[in-house]
């Protein structure tokens, strides 16, 4: 998939990466793997992600971890046997391994055999949890990774509501729906939100990030109506890679972090994962009916985003114009400028600038 409208400084072919590296998404970055129901101590659960299989757990004494899902042996899935909180036992043949990856145990092996099962080991991922989420690292140079997102709040979380929809499109599709201001009023045109009756012009500043961009703290769109139930509070919107939006609503000392994750599991399906925390109180009685928001609102998407994949396929390449699609161009610039920077090895450079942009929705 491709865009129409070149947005940085041009590089010789020598140093460019090969095309697939910026048009796929990128490996070394954090994606959201997990974010609803607790992973107990003693569980273990499969996830997808950019094709691999991986089974996550937590071991009896609440250490998580990532392993490839696939038996070394013979390939069976590691997540359809046994795991006793210490280690997993193979549906196959009973190889177990431990939560590092270390075969410990060979069943058929028999007394002077010189088989040393410590020596063969699964692959490991790198896995971190903040905010209830559990998010893995599926790439090399963990060092200068953009880092696991901080969804922090002032006071203690009263509510925490995630939601998630498995959409048959792809990644880009998928994480430029999450900066596009333009679909709004028609996507999510609502009574309870946003009708397409009331749109008006925009103006909103951005500033550069080290790993994307924020749309600078103003006052929440007086077109909205979930916004005016909240007095039209204060908001910002910051856009990281590989594909997070994080959105920080602040009414008085009080404040709402509405996030959304897109998690790429294949070349065709993405994972968008929406959470929202915050420390008001009288939310927590809300929380279904949030829950129940926040999946229409995926939903919603899910739906204009699989037509517009149908679309893609026929004619894989997209036009950005005007300032409403600024937003997409950036996203594209920052994905290769990255995807460069780890191929020649080098330390990633933002080079973004601040600007004020204006559109209508």
């Amino acid at each position: 998939m491709s865009s129409s409208t070149t947005t940085g400084d041009a590089r010789t072919s020598a140093e460019a990466p090969p095309a697939s590296e910026f048009r796929e998404p990128p490996r070394e970055a954090w994606y959201c793997a997990r974010s609803a129901g607790s992973l107990a101590p003693g569980a273990m659960a499969s996830v997808t992600v950019l094709g691999d299989q991986i089974v996550i757990g937590r071991t009896k004494a609440g250490r998580l971890f990532a392993l490839r899902d696939r038996c070394p042996h013979r390939g069976a899935p590691l997540s359809g046997g046994q795991f006793d909180g210490t280690a997993i036992t193979c549906p196959f043949h009973g190889w177990r391994f431990g939560a590092d990856g270390r075969c410990q145990a060979m069943p058929t092996l028999v007394d002077g055999d010189v088989t040393d099962p410590g020596q063969v080991k699964v692959g490991e991922f790198p896995v971190r949890e903040s905010d209830g989420i559990i998010w893995l690292y599926m790439g090399a140079g963990l060092a200068e990774a953009p880092p696991v997102p901080a969804l922090t709040l002032a006071g203690a979380t009263r509510c925490r509501v995630a939601v998630s929809v498995l959409v048959e499109a792809s990644y880009d599709l998928c994480v430029l729906s999450l900066i596009d201001p333009g679909h709004v009023g028609y996507v999510h045109n609502s009574w309870w939100w946003r009708p397409t009756a009331t749109a008006r012009e925009k103006i909103k500043d951005f500033e550069p990030l080290p790993f994307g961009f924020r749309m600078k703290a103003h006052k929440a769109a007086a077109n909205s109506r979930g916004y005016r139930l909240l007095g039209r509070p204060q908001t910002e919107v910051d856009f990281l890679l590989p594909g997070q939006r994080i959105e920080r609503i602040r009414m008085g000392e009080r404040s709402i972090i509405n996030a959304t994750f897109a998690t790429p599991i294949d070349a065709r399906r993405t994972l968008l994962t929406n959470v929202l925390l915050s420390d008001l109180p009288q939310l927590m009685p809300l929380a279904p009916l949030i829950g129940w928001a926040g999946r229409a609102f995926l939903r919603q998407d899910q739906r204009i985003l699989e037509l517009a994949q149908q679309g893609l396929e026929r004619k894989p390449t997209m036009l950005l114009l005007g300032q409403a699609d600024r937003l997409g161009q950036w996203y594209f610039r920052l994905k290769r400028d990255y995807a460069a920077a780890r191929h020649e090895g080098k330390a990633f450079s933002n080079t973004l600038a601040p600007e004020r942009l204006r559109w209508r929705t």
